[in-house]
């Protein structure tokens, strides 16, 4: 169903950003929408995620620096069927991960220094889990094309009074810009959040399987939502335009299924992980742990 609505949601944005080219320029506005989206697109799709992790400060460990931090996702990927991605670690207080990537074979996963501090191991393991299973729906990909879209989008609304303005030559209007400028944006806004928050309720039951226990996954998404209530994290809040990639909004630690959330209420999804805790034991006995030992010991420092 989320794949479903997610194709959907994509369609109502592509068609969006169509109409409004089509409303400044008619056909010859189309072609130059569709143009200038492939090519920011193109350029998305090559340089997204070396953006995001130099906007973060994110810094690659290999297997000497971090042994259980970058083990506990070598076991993940395989288990997932993944190549092993590159692991990358942000000094930041706040607890938090996201991944990014073009695809399964160029992915990343970062984690901030505080959810390495706050988590324990099998809590930590779910996390990532979670995160391979955006590498694995492809969602990184995904975002980003939505995120370009709605770039495009405001884009061709800021350029709107320049071309739509003057009805005689086929425009909107004065009116009928101005509306274009305050409408289109808010929409393609709303359709990425909704997205957004689709796909992170995808990411947790597949990286409840991945992990083989969904209530770490829960336990995990409870303790990061108390972390981001009261732990700001600089970096996110100099480009919020990222907020979405996280696994919790970095931006705020209350969150609601509403038009204007990017990731769904905490509550609802620990509830769905419980539920699904609840099928996979009934399906199969006891939900099946990841290798990784559960400490209970709240850790000083990141993983060396």
């Amino acid at each position: 169903m989320n794949y479903a609505k997610t194709a959907i949601l994509l369609a109502a944005m592509t068609g969006l950003f169509l109409a409004i080219g089509f409303l400044l320029g008619g056909e010859g506005g189309i072609v130059v929408a569709f143009v200038v989206a492939a090519a920011m697109n193109l350029f998305a799709y090559w340089n997204a995620d070396k953006m995001v992790l130099s906007m973060y400060g994110a810094r690659e460990v290999g297997p000497d620096e971090a042994p259980r931090f970058h083990r506990i996702v070598a076991d993940l990927a395989a288990r997932a069927g993944l190549p092993m991605p590159k692991v990358y670690l942000i000094d930041d207080p706040q607890p938090n991960a996201f991944a990014t990537g073009r695809n399964p074979e160029n992915a990343a996963v970062a984690a901030t220094r505080g959810l390495l501090e706050m988590l324990d191991e099998r809590e930590v393991a779910a996390v990532m889990a979670h995160e391979l299973a955006h590498v694995k729906n492809r969602d990184t990909l995904t975002m980003t094309v939505t995120a370009t879209i709605a770039g495009a989008i405001g884009m061709l609304a800021n350029f709107a009074m320049f071309f739509g303005g003057n009805r005689e030559r086929g425009g909107l209007g004065p009116i009928g810009t101005i509306a274009v400028m305050i409408v289109a944006p808010l929409a393609a806004s709303l359709v990425q959040m909704a997205i957004s928050r689709s796909r992170e309720y995808a990411a947790d039951r597949v990286g409840g399987e991945i992990c083989g226990d969904p209530m770490a996954l829960a336990s995990a998404l409870e303790k990061i939502a108390q972390g981001v209530a009261h732990i700001p994290s600089d970096a996110a809040e100099r480009n919020p335009a990222t907020a979405h990639l996280f696994i919790m909004n970095p931006l705020t630690g209350a969150g609601m299924d509403n038009l204007f959330s990017t990731h769904p209420n905490p509550a609802n999804r620990i509830a769905a992980l419980t539920e699904q805790a609840r099928e996979m034991a009934v399906g199969g006995g006891p939900a099946r742990r990841t290798s990784v030992p559960v400490t209970g010991r709240r850790r000083k420092r990141p993983w060396g």
